[in-house]
């Protein structure tokens, strides 16, 4: 996950629709997975049944994931619990935890304050692929991946948005589009893996919520940074000294004189 820093005051839009409380006021919860797909569709299991607020997730290799929510102590309760009935149905619960109040250094070591949820919102910035269905597939071995990945594409109207990695050979391809098409992508995709390797677990998630939608990797290719609105700022000009400029010289033209005296010829008349 990223880099710990110093937590701040700022909270998610999440938090500010329902009121500021302090970290010390805010339980935190834990469900661990030995898939990358189980895990998403667990938290979006969480943050559907209870008003918590994602927080990320910790890969710690060998497969392992797990998804961090934080909340009032009801509502992480009532989250864990329905990920973890969610997990156990698909077999896929390894641990789950519930504290009510964890200590401040805790937080200060650990990757588990909701700052997290602010620094992956400014760090991705704004995807082409939001607001569409998420479709996940897992194998082990990266060929079937990258085949069953190929499948997709080629099977339904659907984009690759990125890859994730967990060890134990477990790699991942997510593909966005419409709920249609994310599901008949999935069917080809799981026939191809399982032709060339190994498939491990897939999971779909038709409608994404806002904190589920950050935590996800998107690759670049697909991301679209906000530029800052550029600020028209006054140039000042140097004075110029002025410079003397020569005109050329002007040729002298010879007028001729006024003639005065009337012509010979008109004198005779």
């Amino acid at each position: 996950m990223s880099q710990i820093q110093k937590p701040t005051n700022e909270f998610t839009s999440k938090q500010q629709s329902r009121g500021k409380y302090h970290y010390s006021d805010s339980a935190l919860g834990l469900i661990s997975t030995e898939s990358f797909p189980a895990i998403v569709g667990i938290a979006d299991q969480m943050l559907k049944s209870s008003e918590v607020i994602l927080v990320g997730y910790e890969k710690i290799g060998g497969g392992y994931c797990t998804a961090i929510v934080r909340g009032k102590v009801a509502d992480v309760r009532l989250a864990v619990e329905e990920g973890a009935r969610m997990a156990e149905r698909i077999g896929q619960l390894v641990s789950k935890l519930v504290i009510p109040r964890p200590m401040p250094n805790l937080e200060a070591i650990f990757p588990i304050g909701s700052y997290l949820v602010e620094m992956a919102q400014q760090k991705q910035g704004y995807s082409k692929l939001s607001n569409r269905a998420i479709g996940l597939l897992e194998t082990r071995g990266f060929p079937a991946m990258v085949g069953a990945a190929d499948a997709m594409l080629k099977s339904a109207d659907v984009q690759l948005a990125s890859y994730e990695t967990i060890g134990a050979g477990l790699c991942t391809a997510i593909i966005r589009g419409s709920v249609a098409n994310v599901a008949v992508a999935i069917e080809a995709g799981m026939h191809e893996a399982e032709r060339i390797g190994e498939l491990n677990s897939l999971m779909i998630v038709p409608r994404l919520l806002e904190d589920l939608e950050h935590t996800l990797p998107v690759a670049e290719y697909w991301r679209e940074d906000s530029e800052p609105i550029p600020v028209l700022l006054r140039k000042k000009v140097k004075a110029k000294q002025k410079q003397v400029i020569a005109l050329p010289e002007l040729e002298t033209i010879r007028i001729a004189p006024k003639q005065t005296e009337k012509p010979k010829e008109l004198e005779s008349l």
